[in-house]
């Protein structure tokens, strides 16, 4: 019964939350497309696109048109943040709910609201858009906000911790939001080991999926785990067309393996160059 809905809700979703170029955020009351080319305010939203991949149930071309347009107009290179949606709302007479009251630019009223963010890093990285993915996930990193104390002056907040969201708006554009208690600092943290470095963990099992950026060679890294430790080393190789994994020096057939508890394991990753 689940799987027979959840098929309805696709079909309804393709046929009416599509909007030309990418999906819409939702709809008014009066059902009024709400994230759509025609809407003055919030013409598009992020969370609608990264979903359509994340889900696995967006039709693929159309999800990639759609992440292509979110990332040319929710990108923002210039304040180093990822927008939630835009333009604000500011004078639509149609009322959207509480998001409404912030001014325009701040928190989820166009401003980069950071759990939506670590969704469009994991989305880009699940298409193969790696260098996109790390573009992005390195706006998101604190740390490059405050390279520089005019650039941490700037930013006003800790560069060691995350913050929830960083404004847009006119004259507060790229100063963080607020800090230390956001869950965005988790789903970050994913977006990073799982969504780039492709380590990922479903019980007992650890499969290896890595989407490095072009400019990586790969990397190294320790994993302590099941009371153990595994050394793991990611290799570009010329000769290696799909993933391969080696454990203490054995290949195996897929690129998962359940680690032994309590011992030292070698693990080589090798991927396509």
């Amino acid at each position: 019964a689940w799987s027979k809905h959840a098929d309805a809700l696709k079909r309804a979703l393709e046929s009416t939350a599509w909007d030309g170029q990418w999906y819409r955020r939702g709809s008014f009351d009066d059902g009024t497309p709400l994230g759509s080319h025609n809407s003055d305010e919030c013409k598009i939203d992020s969370i609608a696109q990264s979903w359509s991949v994340l889900s696995g149930e967006g039709d693929p071309a159309r999800s990639t048109t759609a992440m292509e347009q979110a990332t040319e107009m929710l990108v923002d290179d210039e304040l180093k943040i990822v927008k939630l949606f835009t333009p604000p709302f500011s004078k639509s007479e149609k009322d959207p709910g509480y998001i409404k009251s912030y001014p325009p630019g701040v928190r989820e009223n166009g401003g980069q609201y950071t759990h939506a963010a670590t969704w469009f890093v994991i989305a880009l990285a699940e298409m193969g858009r790696t260098d996109e993915a790390y573009r992005c996930f390195s706006m998101l990193n604190p740390v490059n906000h405050a390279s520089d104390e005019a650039a941490a002056e700037h930013y006003r907040v800790e560069p060691y911790v995350v913050a929830a969201d960083i404004y847009a708006g006119e004259g507060k554009g790229g100063r963080g939001g607020w800090t230390w208690y956001t869950g965005s600092a988790g789903w970050l943290y994913r977006a990073a080991v799982e969504g780039i470095l492709g380590i990922e963990r479903r019980g007992k099992e650890i499969t290896f999926r890595p989407k490095l950026p072009g400019h990586w060679d790969g990397y190294a890294a320790t994993l302590k785990m099941f009371d153990g430790e595994i050394k793991l080393r990611v290799i570009r190789d010329k000769k290696t067309k799909s993933i391969s994994l080696e454990v203490d020096g054995s290949k195996k057939k897929s690129a998962s393996f359940e680690p032994k508890s309590g011992g030292k394991t070698e693990v080589v990753v090798r991927i396509p160059a």
